[in-house]
């Protein structure tokens, strides 16, 4: 029961994802056809805003089920899924506009890739460091190595996707820059989604054996 949350966040991170990643082959079907055996557009626009609707929802959804599962006070859950959930929105938020330019002047693309990585950076640190505390606080070594295992893989695999943004500012264009970044996307995706999850569960399964063998502290929330 005390770790029933972030399993239904980990699930709900993975059905979102499933209804946006359809929404995303459809637009891309839709928008692009092979002819002559390179990739040509169709009248219909590719809707890329699908993928930045997704990270909306899930990225935060991601960082507070990490917190759920640390040794931490009701009210420091609160403050700190609060704060990351905050700063992984302002993320993707500035980071849109600038995914938009895909060739002329890519100074502007430039300049929204640094003002994303700013929170970005916020949330690797808190993560890595800020966090530390909590996950040293953990006695079960077994435990302990999977909260880390999560934070860093965690922040491993989100540092796939400021190098799949500068796709197009290191002379990749026109339809291989298009078609590298949605396969870049796609496997950070489930690199992170997916891998996450499966740690999330792990936690949950080994924190849940430790409080049925008395050995973890009462129920938080």
């Amino acid at each position: 029961e005390k770790y029933k949350s972030a399993l239904i966040i980990s699930g709900l991170v993975t059905f979102i994802a499933a209804y946006h990643y359809m929404r995303i082959f459809n637009s891309w079907v839709e928008a692009h056809e092979w002819t002559g055996g390179a990739l040509v557009k169709t009248s219909v626009p590719f809707n890329d805003a699908y993928r930045y609707m997704d990270w909306l929802l899930t990225v935060p959804l991601l960082l507070i089920e990490i917190v759920l599962v640390m040794k931490l006070s009701p009210e420091e859950i609160v403050s700190k899924g609060t704060t990351l959930g905050i700063s992984s929105a302002l993320m993707i938020v500035v980071g849109y506009p600038g995914e938009l330019v895909m060739g002329g002047d890519l100074s502007t693309r430039w300049v929204y890739w640094a003002a994303a990585m700013a929170p970005f950076l916020y949330i690797v640190y808190t993560l890595l460091a800020g966090l530390s505390a909590a996950t040293d606080s953990e006695a079960d070594p077994a435990i302990r190595g999977l909260i880390k295992k999560a934070q860093v893989w965690t922040v491993l695999s989100w540092c796939t996707y400021p190098i799949v943004y500068i796709f197009p500012m290191m002379g990749i264009t026109g339809s291989n820059a298009v078609v590298g970044i949605q396969l870049g996307y796609s496997v950070s995706d489930i690199i992170s989604k997916c891998g996450v999850g499966l740690c999330i569960y792990q936690i949950t399964m080994a924190k849940s054996a430790a409080i049925k063998g008395g050995g973890e502290e009462a129920p938080l929330l």
